[in-house]
């Protein structure tokens, strides 16, 4: 393809952006794609470290809460249970948060404690670890409202975005989506890695496109999440702090009894976290659709401990715009979306992020290797 002297001088110009950023962001863009590729599968990776505590044979019915709650007593006694994570994958475990804040797991079907973790272990810290140097290098100053870390990382989402944007533009004229290989020679060898990058790049790239814009909007999310509720005309939805005041002689309403007050409250929901409140508190539940693949649900009930009243109700289904469009944002950049096939392709999205990088990398050394092998002669 005949390019002209001006197309010519753009071309130059987005190479040498595209080259420099690369080597300047590039160890950055590197971590994003490590960390990345690990983090799509983070509950996934700590249960596989912890499967005699998680994993569990599925059985017909699973006992109350109730019942589990006087089986866990008879085998932990002297620590109340203050907090249920109910699964909702028959073949999970539940895990209680005792008051020791000891997190026990429990068989829902027997009422089995098949053990406790006191505290995050290695795998728990590691995990943590590798999110925070995705999210920000490990690096926030304690006692600071500055968070120079994430501005960093958040540089970088930018420059890969850039990145993949002045690469199309470069691969388009050539439109090269084969390797080829063999010859023995410096050439051949920079034949090989410069169409490694291309091939490499132009089928991972829409997906690369969508994680690092999803990315962005994470990384800057102090002035993109007012922006979701300015273009979209809502307002956010505060989840209110709420106390009670306990009636003379009154008994607080059994977990089970709040949980059929939630699913009542949003029809077609699961609870799946449920605490227990202290005297003048009350039941705060998070419960998830069955498009809701996040791990964190994006629903909530609050009901009067005493009364069984429904004080507040968030469904994400029903949620205010600019909420709405913050959740699929981010379930789109995780891979929670549409649960293990996302997970799968963002994390092959990720590890691919970094493959062209060290492509990239390779290429310009051995460009540079070779000049100046050439001016020694």
């Amino acid at each position: 393809m005949e390019l002209t002297g001006n197309g010519e001088h753009m071309r130059k110009l987005l190479f040498n952006l595209h080259l420099y950023t690369a080597l300047v962001a590039g160890t950055f863009i590197l971590i994003l794609g490590v960390t990345g590729s690990i983090m799509a599968f983070e509950p996934e990776i700590d249960r596989l470290c912890h499967w005699k505590l998680t994993y569990v044979t599925p059985q017909p019915h699973a006992l109350s809460l109730e019942e589990i709650t006087a089986a866990v007593a008879n085998q932990l006694p002297g620590n109340p249970i203050v907090d249920y994570a109910i699964s909702t994958s028959p073949d999970i475990s539940y895990q209680l948060t005792l008051k020791n804040h000891e997190i026990a797991y429990v068989n829902q079907y027997s009422g089995a404690v098949l053990g406790a973790r006191n505290g995050p272990d290695f795998v728990e810290v590691l995990l943590t670890d590798i999110h925070q140097l995705h999210l920000r290098m490990l690096w926030k100053p304690k006692g600071s409202n500055a968070d120079p870390g994430k501005v960093i990382m958040s540089g970088a989402g930018v420059a890969a975005f850039f990145l993949l944007l002045s690469g199309l533009y470069l691969w388009w004229p050539l439109k090269r989506i084969k390797i080829q290989l063999g010859g023995g020679t410096p050439t051949s060898a920079r034949r090989f890695w410069f169409d490694l990058h291309n091939v490499v790049g132009i089928f991972s790239i829409p997906f690369l496109l969508l994680l690092t814009f999803t990315g962005v909007m994470i990384g800057f999310d102090d002035k993109t999440v007012p922006l979701f509720y300015q273009v979209t005309g809502s307002e956010p939805a505060r989840l209110p702090r709420v106390k009670v005041a306990r009636p003379p002689g009154a008994k607080s309403i059994a977990p089970d009894q709040a949980i059929t007050i939630a699913k009542a409250a949003l029809p077609g929901a699961v609870p799946f976290d449920v605490n227990v409140p202290p005297p003048t508190g009350v039941y705060q539940m998070r419960a998830r659709f069955p498009e809701d693949l996040t791990p964190g649900g994006r629903s909530v009930v609050i009901v009067d401990q005493y009364s069984g009243k429904i004080l507040y109700v968030q469904g994400s289904r029903t949620a205010p715009a600019g909420r709405r469009i913050e959740t699929t944002n981010r379930a789109i950049h995780t891979g929670d979306i549409f649960g293990i096939p996302s997970k799968i392709v963002m994390s092959l999205a990720s590890a691919m992020a970094s493959l062209q990088l060290i492509t990239g990398v390779v290429m310009w050394w051995k460009k540079r290797k070779q000049f100046r092998a050439e001016r020694s002669v």
